[in-house]
């Protein structure tokens, strides 16, 4: 049996990183992977995490077996969150899945059983992991304009007028926030259109929200997500703990199916338990456990937010470094962009030959398509970066 099998392509991102840590250059900046690093370079645990499970470990008694959909103060507090009652509750079915790669899983897999012939649009570029879900599953993926090469900034009217071509019955993937790979996004007049023209193709929007507070706020972030429930009488949104609650390894994430009645949710419920039970029977709890805790009480809360809202100004504080730095080097305003851009990633247009040259010649790693983890960034490095973008002619 195992002999027949064949050699499955090496994930881009990690290959990377790979190579990076091969790299015996002192200089050497890793932009590839998509974790949030601090100026020294360091993933640290957040101080509200740290005592949650200070407190978690003091006072749990047993691991046995959660319910078949996680820790259910966990899904109501995410729910919280995310929607903020921009839906009535009872509409919304939610399960514990492991992070928001689970939950993107689980959510195609609930798509196959109620709609087996729907084709899933994806904006071009999105994240790898999309469209390598959707093809292993067998479903028909349909790309959409998003990103324009020459500003760097969304391709709104090819946006628009391929979405105009979604049949009735069709899933259209949206990023609620904090575009991955590019940073880019669409302003709150462009979401509105966004919404009214899936609306009138009738498709049903899969939102994924993966990065809540890492752009301009976590209401801010969740400003179109909530817009978007709001406005279908079917939603499905796949979002993740792992970036805003620093904690990756734990694989923590949530998927909600808000169906048009209450009525309905009984049975959206019990078939999202269901496609958890054929998974992996129970979801991850430890880090469940951990933000069910931070989000329903209010100091761990506060001081949560605090830190959070401390890395999202940090990396705005990057954006606006490297933009300046390359406004200084070229003369120009090309660049700026990257400080209009939001979240950890920013994708700069440089080709693969440029970016393999940044590689070769001044150890910089990025993504082939030019995206780069500007948590990556401090300092030190800044000007390494803009010299080197500079350098390459990108």
């Amino acid at each position: 049996m195992l002999e027949h099998l064949k050699e499955q392509p090496a994930d881009k991102i990690l290959s990377l990183t790979t190579a990076y840590r091969a790299d015996p250059r002192p200089n050497k900046v890793d932009l590839g992977v998509g974790v949030y690093k601090d100026a020294e370079g360091h993933t640290p645990v957040m101080r509200a995490v740290k005592e949650a499970e200070r407190r978690l470990v003091a006072s749990q008694d047993t691991k046995v077996y959660t319910a078949l959909s996680g820790d259910q103060v966990f899904i109501d507090a995410m729910v919280d969150l995310v929607l903020d009652g921009a839906v009535a509750r009872g509409r919304v079915a939610g399960i514990a899945t492991p992070g928001g790669t689970g939950a993107i899983r689980q959510a195609l897999e609930l798509i196959k059983l109620a709609a087996p012939s729907a084709k899933i649009w994806v904006s071009n570029p999105s994240w790898p992991n999309h469209a390598s879900i959707i093809n292993y599953l067998g479903m028909t993926r349909q790309d959409y304009r998003y990103f324009d090469e020459q500003t760097r900034g969304l391709d709104f009217d090819g946006m628009i007028a391929d979405l105009k071509t979604v049949a009735a019955g069709d899933v259209v993937l949206l990023h609620g926030c904090c575009h991955n790979p590019t940073g880019a996004n669409p302003t709150a007049d462009q979401w509105a259109v966004i919404i009214e023209t899936v609306k009138a193709a009738g498709a049903v929007p899969l939102v994924d929200i993966a990065y809540q507070g890492f752009g301009d706020g976590l209401d801010e972030d969740a400003a179109a997500t909530r817009a978007v429930a709001a406005a279908f009488s079917e939603c499905l949104i796949a979002a993740s703990c792992s970036k805003n609650f620093g904690i990756y390894r734990e694989r923590t994430g949530i998927l909600m199916a808000i169906s048009g009645e209450a009525a309905h949710t009984g049975i959206t419920q019990g078939t999202l338990n269901f496609l958890n039970r054929q998974n992996y029977s129970f979801p991850p709890d430890h880090g469940a456990r951990v933000v069910g805790m931070i989000l329903t009480d209010p100091a761990l809360r506060a001081d949560w937010q605090a830190e959070l809202e401390e890395v999202r100004l940090g990396m705005l504080g990057l954006r606006k470094q490297l933009a300046d730095e390359l406004r200084r080097l070229t003369n120009s305003d090309r660049f700026d962009f990257i400080a209009h851009h939001r979240g950890m990633f920013s994708r700069i247009g440089a080709s693969p030959a440029q970016v393999e040259a940044m590689r070769a010649d001044d150890a910089i790693y990025m993504v082939g398509d030019s995206r780069m983890n500007i948590a990556g960034l401090n300092a030190r490095t800044i000007p390494l970066l803009a010299a080197a973008i500079v350098k390459a002619g990108a």
